[in-house]
């Protein structure tokens, strides 16, 4: 008996050959525009305005610009005290004929200590100065509704120094215009 065997025929997995590399075609060369003639007029481009401020942009700088020469002067304090004296009353009593020149400036009143004594102590002598200062504009005729306080307490010397002069200067109440 024969037998014939026959086999499953494999097939080969194609051979990859090297393909020669394709020439690489130049980019085409875009031509440049012309140039001008010389009859021709380059117009520039116009320029673009600036934006508008609006107008609590503008109502900011003028009352920074208010502020910074300030008509309304501050009055000073003795060490440890919340009360007026005369000089100070002169001075709140000289700022409230201004303010009643002006009805319509609304006002915030800051005091201020000088760097000796605890932070808490010198943020409330600070809020007893300015509600002093307040207490003093009200009597004088100056409506509360344009009135606010605020104590920094040591936070923010007027004179930096460290004597008696820099500290008389920093027991103050100040007055800042919020609006007009």
């Amino acid at each position: 008996m024969t037998s014939l065997a026959a086999g499953c025929a494999r097939r080969q997995p194609p051979i990859a050959r090297p393909v020669p590399p394709a020439t690489a075609t130049p980019p085409a060369v875009t031509a440049a525009p012309p140039a001008p003639r010389p009859t021709e007029r380059i117009e520039d481009p116009l320029p673009v305005p600036a934006e508008p401020l609006s107008e609590d942009s503008i109502a900011n700088r003028l009352l920074d610009d208010l502020n910074r020469q300030s008509p309304l002067k501050p009055a000073f304090f003795g060490l440890d005290s919340a009360d007026l004296d005369d000089r100070g009353r002169a001075v709140v009593a000289a700022n409230a004929e201004l303010l009643k020149k002006f009805p319509t400036w609304m006002i915030l009143i800051e005091g201020h200590c000088d760097e000796r004594g605890t932070a808490e102590y010198n943020l409330a002598l600070g809020e007893r100065r300015a509600a002093a200062v307040m207490t003093y504009l009200v009597s004088l005729g100056i409506s509360p509704n344009r009135l606010r306080t605020v104590s920094y307490g040591k936070e923010f010397p007027f004179d930096p120094g460290h004597d008696e002069s820099a500290w008389g200067k920093n027991r103050r109440a100040q007055f800042v215009i919020t609006a007009r």
